[in-house]
């Protein structure tokens, strides 16, 4: 089968002060279809900028990206924007919900936004929160939700348009080692449940062996890729 995320010769560079400096070098990497890869590496070391790439969050890249047999570089804002919500999904280390909102409510928004009919995507919702615990949450607000339970949310919403592929960026990096480990096995399990495929960023060597396979990004150069 064809790799999900297929990235060749990534290269970023950024000016400051006159100076040029390289954030990431020639980076190839797969990830193939249900696989769950985890980008190890310290702060500062690329990864979001990496992320952001893959996520066609930016532009300013060196390179190709092929996300789901489709070459990012070949489509316009549109297509990247298309590309963007059918294919992706985003966990952050921030869970960023809606505040105005409850669960159940912001892991519909994005359905609506790819015109998936009301009562299909609540069920979708409900269907998945249930699924990480937060049957008895649907109706709560951010406010009224734990660290651990507000980003069980986020990840809801990053999996409610069924991506192919999953990005997180340091998505338990904000909780304590506890909760962290609850959600991440939680993030794993749902996953690999629906089938999708996951880059995870993470510094924590620890989690990072709980995925798949392992890749190191150091002063912008990947290994183990």
């Amino acid at each position: 089968m064809n790799d999900i995320l297929k990235v060749t010769g990534l290269a970023r560079s950024f000016t400051q002060g006159g100076v040029t400096i390289d954030v990431l070098r020639g980076i190839d990497l797969t990830v193939g279809p249900g696989e769950i890869v985890a980008l190890l590496g310290p702060s500062g070391s690329g990864k979001s900028t990496l992320l952001q790439a893959v996520g066609l969050l930016e532009g300013g890249f060196d390179g190709s990206i092929r996300i789901d047999g489709e070459e990012a570089a070949k489509l316009d804002n549109d297509g990247r924007t298309r590309l963007r919500r059918d294919a992706l999904g985003f966990v952050y280390q921030f869970h960023h919900l809606l505040p105005d909102f409850n669960a159940t409510e912001n892991v519909i928004l994005p359905q609506v936004i790819r015109d998936v009919e009301m009562p299909a995507a609540k069920a979708r919702a409900e269907s998945l929160l249930t699924a990480l615990g937060l049957g008895h949450r649907l109706d709560h607000r951010p406010s009224q939700l734990s660290g651990g339970e507000q980003q069980r949310v986020a990840v809801a919403r990053a999996l409610a348009n069924r991506p192919a592929l999953v990005l997180a960026d340091e998505p338990t990096g904000n909780l304590d080692e506890r909760t962290a480990d609850v959600v991440l096995s939680e993030f794993l399990r749902l996953v690999r449940g629906e089938g999708s495929a996951a880059l995870v960023a993470t510094h924590n060597e620890r989690l990072a062996q709980k995925m798949d396979r392992v890749v190191r990004l150091h002063e912008g150069v990947l290994q183990g890729a």
